[in-house]
């Protein structure tokens, strides 16, 4: 599993010309999810995701966390990060999660998230929808996750 995770200032996701989800100052997480994700990485990244501390202390460090700030999350399912580009130049999408196990553990990652940070705090997309994503990055910082099965052993590339 796989979290992009940008600081914003506001981020919205709309669908059909209707906004799906919005937040002001905090995280947009583009979240893609593997084959052979579980339940315990989708608790394993929220975790972490909560606990990632980029936001400015008082020095202007980045030292302080998105619960110690008060901040809202807005996760959007993206399984085109889990693309394959080793080969060619159209992307394989091989090892991204079938539909239904991605669709669960999105849900699973965003409830861990919930429990985290407060229900009222976190907003989703929707799962399969053709999304307009606005986002308004800060810094401009962006972060990449992944679970505990993304740093396991190498794998070996197809023939």
């Amino acid at each position: 599993m796989k979290a992009l995770v940008q600081r914003v200032l506001r981020g919205q996701v709309t669908v059909e010309g209707r906004v799906a989800g919005s937040i002001g100052a905090g995280y947009v997480v583009l979240l893609g999810v593997r084959r052979d994700d579980s339940d315990e990485d989708a608790q394993y990244l929220a975790t972490r995701t909560a606990a990632l501390r980029i936001f400015p202390d008082e020095q202007g460090r980045m030292n302080r966390s998105i619960q110690d700030v008060g901040g809202s999350a807005l996760i959007i399912s993206q399984f085109t990060l889990q693309a394959d580009t080793r080969k060619g130049n159209r992307p394989g999408f091989t090892d991204a999660a079938p539909p239904d196990l991605a669709d669960r553990l999105y849900q699973a990652y965003a409830g861990h998230l919930r429990e985290l940070l407060g229900p009222e705090r976190v907003a989703t997309g929707v799962f399969r929808a053709r999304m307009l994503v606005e986002i308004h990055n800060d810094g401009p910082v962006t972060i990449e996750l992944r679970s505990k099965n993304e740093y396991a052993e190498p794998r070996i590339p197809n023939p």
